[in-house]
């Protein structure tokens, strides 16, 4: 297949690319700095540094939307806002007038999305079927994945991702934590009641491929483990697999104190069910979190 994808050059795009040069596509990654996709994404790899340069007779099989700016390393300021916006419900619209645009229509859109559609939820066990939240995590999944379901109006199948948190040492969380824990200064954060919804960078990306090859699936889908855990089992569990003590908490009111508004990422969780994955028998490679971690650390 010839497939587009945007935001290829982060986590998930540059492991799925790699899988999918592996199995003979030819793909076109968008990014602001068309320079390093070569290097994160593969040599073979198209760099495409705007949507403009996306014709109408240019025909993708496939369309992968990844971008957007991430959600957790700053304060949530108003300026801060509009951008995380931007890369997300800005771009897609722009993508979705790109596919009206095309000759030949792409048969898919998979389009990201996160579980922070549902909000925070406390113990509430979430599937597909749940409602959404109405922080702003929320909005801005709801904007987008509306966004994403108008290409549905040109004949598109779109798949949304409501991804959890993906559990990589390449980066994002586990990244971050790793080198701590290590150094024998793990820490729980608030609680430690709260839910923690992972995925293994590994089940991310062949659930991807499910659903880009699945003529059947459509709408939204949970793309985590069957197995969320607390706060303080994940600290307890990436503890014991790295064999160190984590004898620290990281205050609700510091962590409020420090990151304002954004700091109900840490402190207030979901407990999100792959409902959909698991009704069309998706077998999970690292369905529980010890095995996972070992997977990737040791």
């Amino acid at each position: 297949m010839n497939i587009l994808i945007t935001g290829g050059t982060g986590l998930i795009g540059r492991r799925l690319c790699k899988t999918l040069l592996a199995e003979g596509h030819e793909l076109t990654v968008l990014s602001r700095k068309p320079d390093s996709v070569a290097e994160k994404c593969g040599v073979t790899v198209r760099a495409m540094r705007s949507l403009n340069e996306w014709l109408p007779s240019q025909a993708f099989d496939a369309v992968i939307n990844l971008a957007g700016e991430p959600i957790v390393d700053q304060r949530w300021t108003e300026k801060r806002k509009q951008a995380l916006w931007d890369s997300r419900i800005a771009l897609t619209d722009e993508l979705v007038r790109r596919i009206a645009a095309a000759e030949r229509k792409p048969a898919v859109l998979l389009s990201g999305s996160a579980i922070g559609y549902y909000g925070g939820r406390a113990d509430e066990a979430l599937d597909e079927t749940s409602t959404a939240g109405s922080d702003f995590p929320a909005q801005l999944c709801i904007a987008w994945e509306a966004a994403a379901r108008k290409a549905e109006n040109f004949g598109v199948r779109v798949c949304l991702q409501r991804t959890g948190l993906v559990l990589s040492t390449e980066g994002g969380l586990l990244a971050r934590m790793t080198t701590p824990f290590r150094l024998g200064m793990g820490t729980r954060v608030g609680d430690g009641k709260q839910w923690m919804s992972w995925i293994h960078i590994e089940d991310c990306v062949a659930i991807m491929l499910r659903l880009l090859r699945d003529g059947q699936t459509h709408g939204p889908y949970n793309v985590t483990t069957p197995q969320p855990v607390t706060n303080a089992e994940f600290t307890r569990t990436l503890a014991a697999v790295l064999r160190r003590p984590a004898p620290f908490v990281a205050p609700a009111a510091l962590l409020k104190l420090s990151m304002g508004e954004s700091a109900s990422l840490l402190l207030e969780g979901q407990r999100v069910l792959p409902k959909k994955l698991e009704s069309a028998h998706y077998r999970f490679q690292f369905p529980e979190l010890r095995g996972a971690l070992e997977n990737l650390l040791n």
